[in-house]
């Protein structure tokens, strides 16, 4: 029975840790990019802000 779990473990097919890479760098540039365009917004907020209080 243990011989055959082996089998089935290095037979099953799985995601690799290349992809697992690339899966994690494709949600680090999703994030980056969406923390770039709130962080933009924020900043205008926040100039516009300053402005009407100087």
């Amino acid at each position: 029975m243990l011989v055959s779990i082996f089998k089935w473990l290095k037979g099953s097919k799985g995601a690799t840790a290349i992809e697992y890479a690339l899966i994690a760098s494709l949600i680090a540039v999703v994030a980056i990019t969406g923390m770039k365009a709130i962080g933009n917004k924020i900043l205008n907020q926040l100039n516009n802000i300053a402005a009407n209080l100087g």
